[in-house]
């Protein structure tokens, strides 16, 4: 048996291995440039990957080997994960067509809109600056809709899309679409739908506390009742991250180099960047995607990021984040086999992403990599910390409005999704529903398409997150100063031995105890919603 799968594991990656580099690439092209040859020929290669994972003789091959069979546990994690990749794409080559077509026109439409504001098209660069500066409250309506507008675009394709994955996720044998991927994704429907259920009722009463003094400050800007406060009226489009706090941190940063202060951060914390940012794509173009991402080209130290960077705290926290991604991916060990070259999980990832994301709102992270004075970082050093605190309890708040519309939107695509989609912001949220609106906001966002069963990781990282954090603090830096976090090279070695080095070659949770000594625990992003310092 263990010839059997090692002769198939050595033919299958030499298959897959340069499929997917030449996939990857042309897939960056096509963000980067907007190349309509680039995203045709994206597609055609993710096409021809999906099409070996659905080869039946293949599947039934691996089927026929027990797990258990296979002495070396590194085979036997590789044959988990092969089983599971060909188990969800066991469909025709014709639906595999179809749905990559499909996803690649979504795709390009995300990519390349422009949506018209007051006779112009913009960016969402732009519409964002308008929430987050402009006191005019119907400039700020104008520019919330014009967000929307995507949405309107792309609606019924991606319902569609729903539509088709859903049916051969139960052709398969599953409810929907939904289950199929967290099961696919080693994630326990139930145990997941409970803790955020239980992150609901915990974050409660902060929620309550923050959004009180909040809509307070509001109206008093606005000029407005605070029952007459709308989603316009909160600065991201989709209130996923809150409005700057007493203290506006975007001034610290409208002469810096946001590039320039990630990449000395990354150094002294032991993780260069360098070899990542030669390759990368940071600022603004025409055709390129308007969104920020990572992607591992090669699994050999090919790691890029893109941005559309833009001296403000958004961006400062946007290129922390993604180079968390990055470097995750860069200092894996090269001596596993490729097909464990990936972090954990998709949660593992985003918890080293949010952990770097949050650095930004450190005062001695903006004294030490920003140039703040002494007595600026004691000012900011209250407020920045409310408003890290701030953002996690409202990002606990949107990722419940998004994995509930996701799941039901998969348990029925042809519902009534613009109301629901409400609904579940004015539950969660505590936001008004503008009078008489009947739109697929739910479209506009992204993920929902393209992201599919993806934004549980978020807040799964956000807790993982927190929990490094504990160690990192209580363990590690242990008996250091204070500011220790923020530039410690202690930092990236811990990550790189306990984080970084096992890849995909054990289950997530496994890995974060061998890293924390301890299992996926809320109790310390709970704690940290409120603590005196949440980094």
């Amino acid at each position: 048996m263990p010839d059997r799968f090692t002769e198939f594991l050595e033919k299958h990656v030499n298959e897959v291995r340069p499929l997917a580099k030449e996939a990857a690439l042309a897939w960056w092209e096509a963000n980067v440039t907007g190349s309509e040859e680039a995203f045709e020929r994206g597609a055609s290669l993710h096409a021809q990957l999906m099409k070996i994972y659905a080869r039946e003789d293949e599947y039934r091959l691996l089927q026929s080997i027990p797990n258990d069979s296979l002495s070396n546990p590194l085979l036997r994690r590789q044959h988990k994960l092969l089983l599971d990749e060909y188990r969800g794409h066991q469909m025709s080559e014709k639906v595999i067509d179809e749905i990559v077509q499909r996803e690649k026109e979504i795709e390009k439409e995300y990519n390349t809109y422009r949506a018209l504001f007051r006779g112009e098209r913009v960016s969402d660069n732009t519409l964002r600056e308008v929430l987050q500066k402009s006191d005019d409250s119907d400039e700020r309506r104008e520019a919330w809709e014009a967000s929307k507008q995507i949405g309107e675009r792309v609606a019924e394709a991606v319902r569609e899309l729903v539509r088709i994955r859903n049916r051969e996720a139960q052709r398969l044998g599953f409810r929907d679409y939904y289950a199929m991927q967290l099961e696919l994704q080693e994630l326990d429907e139930q145990r997941l739908f409970a803790l955020l259920e239980e992150l609901h009722q915990l974050s409660n009463e902060p929620f309550r506390r923050y959004k009180e003094k909040l809509d307070r400050r509001l109206a008093e800007r606005f000029g407005v009742a605070v029952e007459d406060l709308r989603p316009w009226h909160y600065t991201d489009p989709f209130f996923q991250i809150p409005p700057p706090g007493e203290v506006d941190l975007n001034p610290l940063f409208e002469d810096k180099d946001i590039e320039a202060i990630a990449r000395a951060f990354y150094a002294d914390v032991g993780l260069s960047v360098e070899s990542i940012l030669e390759r990368s794509d940071l600022y603004e173009k025409e055709g390129k995607s308007q969104h920020a991402f990572c992607i591992d080209i090669d699994r050999e130290g090919d790691v890029r990021i893109l941005c559309n960077l833009r001296p403000n705290e958004r961006w400062m926290g946007t290129m922390l984040h993604e180079l968390g991604h990055a470097v995750y991916d860069y200092y894996i060990d090269r001596s596993l086999p490729y097909l464990l070259r990936t972090p954990a999980h998709t949660l593992s990832t985003e918890a080293i992403a949010m952990l770097f994301g949050r650095m930004h709102r450190n005062a001695e992270w903006l004294k030490r990599y920003v140039g703040i004075a002494d007595e600026q970082a004691q000012a900011v050093a209250r407020p920045a910390i409310e408003e890290m605190q701030a953002s996690l309890i409202v990002f606990t708040r949107w990722v419940l409005v998004m994995t509930h519309f996701e799941r039901a939107m998969y348990a029925d695509p042809d519902s009534d999704l613009n109301s629901l989609w409400w609904q579940l912001v004015e539950r969660y949220q505590w936001l008004r529903k503008p009078e008489g609106r009947n739109a697929p906001d739910w479209a506009a966002k992204i993920h929902i398409a393209l992201a599919p069963v993806y934004y549980h990781n978020y807040i799964l990282g956000e807790m993982e997150a927190s929990q490094l954090v504990n160690v990192l603090r209580t363990r590690v830096l242990s008996g250091e100063p204070a500011d220790a976090i923020v530039h410690s090279p202690k930092v990236g070695t811990f990550l790189r031995q306990k984080v970084f080095s096992t890849g995909a070659s054990v289950p997530w949770e496994e890995a974060l105890e061998f890293a924390t000594g301890d299992k996926l625990n809320p109790a310390y992003f709970v704690a940290q919603m409120e603590a005196e310092s949440p980094i």
